[in-house]
């Protein structure tokens, strides 16, 4: 225990600057799959990186950066999709004109579904589903148990279809109130 101490302590800032700074282009990435909105994920990753120097001295191990700001990262994420629900966000987006149309049509009808699921359905499926990442990751980048992270994506994929039929059933009323 002394010997990771000693080790943390003659980390230099500049090793853990290059860390961050190195850990970034990915984290823009994470942050904008699981908010679905490029500045908020500017904003989450600002955040965790202050955060992050904030803890420098709690990373013990180079080697597990990636995973230590991730956690932050996530959890920053998680922060403001709870923030989100507690005042939904509307937005509006008006479709191309290029002829993907049914493209931006399905995607918005998808990211509407998605933001019906508790916040930390709609983590766990960004970091499953949008970010590609395995189980095991998603359980070191959360804090949770591997068991745990299996359900609630499973109670997640069941939320989302009901979602998804909710909102084409929302639509086919709109679309029958309109003829």
């Amino acid at each position: 225990m002394l010997d990771v101490t000693i080790e943390a302590k003659a980390r230099t800032d500049g090793d853990v600057r290059s860390l961050l700074l190195a850990r970034l282009p990915e984290a823009r990435k994470l942050a904008n799959w699981i908010l679905h909105d490029p500045i908020a994920a500017e904003d989450a990753v600002q955040e965790a990186a202050l955060l992050a120097w904030d803890r420098r001295r709690s990373l013990r191990d180079a080697a597990s950066a990636d995973a230590w700001f991730n956690r932050i990262l996530v959890n920053v994420c998680r922060g403001e999709l709870r923030r989100r629900a507690r005042r939904p966000l509307i937005v509006e987006i008006e479709p191309a004109e290029d002829g993907t149309h049914g493209a931006l049509a399905i995607r918005d009808e998808l990211t509407r579904a998605i933001r019906r699921l508790v916040p930390d359905e709609q983590l766990l499926l960004a970091l499953r589903y949008g970010r590609d990442l395995t189980v095991p990751a998603i359980a070191a980048a959360t804090g949770m148990p591997e068991g745990t992270v299996k359900s609630r994506l499973h109670s997640g994929l069941e939320h989302l279809r009901a979602a998804l039929e909710a909102e084409r059933r929302a639509e086919r009323r709109v679309e029958e109130s309109i003829r």
